[in-house]
């Protein structure tokens, strides 16, 4: 992606693969790679990663997707608010979560968190089957781009 290129729609999934739901985000990226309209790019543990792609990207809707405790049953997804953000997704960023996620709102007009909530973090690899199911009901509505399905937390 070339600084200029014009983007639509663009998905972030941060998580780590090897953190069993954690990486709920990557896989949903995976999922929507290819997908019509979407660039999906699975960043890993580290949404720093993503911020010279969006930068140059500059996307009219920016969605992050990422592992976060919410409270609900495993597999449960919802929209997240700016403010309540930081406290519910992973703090395994190099830099302050509040920071990153204000300079990728500065990078397109519109951005959408996504929160998945895990059941299993340890080490190892796989979703477990309620997080992949709730993945798997999520995707679909992404790429209808139907963002006023997804429940606000």
């Amino acid at each position: 992606m070339r600084r200029g290129d014009i983007v639509n729609r663009m998905l972030i999934g941060v998580g780590n693969p090897l953190g069993r739901d954690d990486g709920v985000g990557v896989y949903v990226a995976h999922a929507l790679s290819g997908a019509p309209g979407w660039t999906a790019i699975p960043v890993g543990p580290s949404l720093e990663n993503a911020l010279g792609l969006v930068e140059r990207g500059r996307p009219k809707l920016l969605v992050i997707v990422d592992a976060a405790d919410m409270g609900l049953p495993p597999g449960g997804f919802r929209r997240l608010s700016f403010k309540s953000a930081p406290r519910m997704l992973g703090s395994t960023h190099a830099l302050p979560l509040d920071f990153l996620l204000g300079l990728l709102r500065g990078a397109a007009r519109e951005v959408a968190l996504v929160g998945i909530q895990p059941r299993d973090l340890s080490l190892g690899e796989g979703l477990t089957p309620e997080v992949r199911k709730g993945a798997d009901e999520l995707i679909p509505l992404l790429q209808r781009v139907e963002l006023e399905a997804i429940p606000w937390l």
